[in-house]
């Protein structure tokens, strides 16, 4: 049995679970309120993960949708004022691949309100996505500006 790999429900190696929405230093950008506003979104995509896992993806996708919306707001509000307050050169880009972030949450959460009921692995995939890509290059891309700017 020594290859031999366990999936779960949404075909996610079972060995793969713990490490899937864990938080590691390289995603720090070293500015303490959004690290830990970046750890909240690490939190909710191992919420929506583990109840994947146990198969109540659908039970909770709303709440999880819901909850995405209004923390991506906020979130993307306090990273732009950030931006805006020290003049970063690059706020325009950083701001338009937040807009379509939001736009992309908020059409995941109007076909679910439409009925649509195979959303718990869309979204899944698109958070992963977005942790791992927007997170560990447009954010960390914005990290050294911000520190220069003695943003703590």
């Amino acid at each position: 049995m020594g290859n031999v790999r366990l999936e779960t429900k949404v075909g996610v190696p079972t060995a793969d679970i713990p490490s899937m929405f864990d938080w590691k230093s390289d995603y720090a950008v070293n500015i303490g309120s959004i690290d830990a506003q970046h750890q909240n979104l690490f939190a909710i995509g191992r919420e929506l993960h583990a109840a994947m896992c146990a198969g109540q993806g659908k039970a909770i996708i709303g709440r999880i949708l819901d909850r995405l919306v209004q923390y991506t707001t906020m979130h993307f509000a306090h990273e732009e004022h950030l931006m805006q307050l020290h003049r970063y050169p690059d706020f325009a880009e950083h701001k338009a691949q937040h807009d379509a972030l939001v736009k992309q949450v908020e059409a995941f959460q109007s076909d679910f309100n439409a009925g649509r009921s195979t959303m718990a692995v869309p979204v899944l995939k698109f958070l992963k996505h977005w942790l791992e890509k927007h997170i560990k290059v447009s954010d960390l891309a914005y990290a050294p500006f911000l520190k220069a700017q003695k943003v703590a």
